[in-house]
């Protein structure tokens, strides 16, 4: 069977907006060579590989110079796939094995809801280098699993970021999120996130950074439903609520390309 992908650009609902992810799903495992191969060929945030299996899908994500631990997009893009190629019933829930634990997604209202692990975040020192190459002070700074998290002033200091990339590379981490309340009304808080150690120099709209930013704002707003937008140049709504050791993320996706692979196959 051709292999095929399809280029979604997801947490959004306008085309060219969003994160875009490619999802291929596979009829079987391919190896981590080909896999990285094909994302650093396709050049996007995030691409995402499923296969099916007995009780769900498997699922991994790749940047393209980098594998990934958690990607949110990539697994909003990958359940919109399997409902819309028809693999998934509309109403069956999705169901992946990943490196971070079993995720499932499900449609409610129009909006995709993933279930992902809560990645809280601890205070810590920021590093050396790090507030120097975001050029910004800090309200507060800590650290998860995954990445840095900077607390800002406001949000007009979030869309003012220009951070020095390459800087910004020296610091031991994935990513960094930095954020602040929100100002815009309807939005309770905003956020940019930074990945240039794997390869995304900015990303769009990072889902696994809100697996930690929804538990920082529930405890600092006191409400654990909120409404986030990511200020990236292409801009994205995610809804989050906490509920325990998980995050629910909602957003929307939109389908941009659909092709077929003509290197299908792992080279020898």
């Amino acid at each position: 069977m051709p292999t095929s992908v399809v280029f979604v650009d997801a947490f959004t609902d306008t085309v060219f907006r969003g994160n875009p992810a490619a999802v291929c799903v596979l009829d079987a495992p391919r190896p981590a060579g080909w896999m990285q191969a094909l994302a650093a060929e396709l050049n996007l945030a995030a691409t995402a590989f499923s296969e099916p299996r007995a009780d769900g899908f498997g699922l991994r994500w790749f940047s393209p110079t980098a594998e990934l631990a958690l990607c949110g997009h990539g697994t909003l893009a990958s359940a919109h796939v399997l409902w819309e190629t028809g693999r998934l019933a509309a109403e069956a829930p999705a169901r992946f094995a990943t490196a971070s634990g079993t995720l499932t997604a499900e449609r409610q209202d129009g909006w995709i809801v993933l279930d992902l692990p809560a990645e809280p975040a601890v205070a810590a020192t920021a590093p050396p280098g790090l507030l120097e190459s975001l050029g910004v002070g800090a309200r507060w700074v800590g650290r998860n699993r995954l990445d840095y998290v900077v607390e800002v002033d406001d949000e007009t200091a979030v869309t003012a970021l220009a951070p020095d990339l390459r800087a910004l590379t020296a610091v031991d981490t994935r990513g960094v999120i930095v954020t602040a309340r929100a100002s815009t009304p309807g939005v309770d808080f905003v956020s940019r996130f930074f990945a240039p150690r794997v390869g995304i120099p900015e990303d769009a709209v990072t889902g696994s950074a809100h697996c930690c930013l929804a538990p920082f704002w529930a405890a600092r707003l006191g409400r654990t439903t909120l409404t986030a937008r990511q200020l990236s140049a292409r801009t994205g709504v995610l809804r989050t609520a906490l509920a325990g050791d998980r995050v629910r993320l909602g957003g929307r996706a939109v389908t941009v390309l659909r092709g077929e692979l003509l290197a299908a196959q792992p080279s020898r």
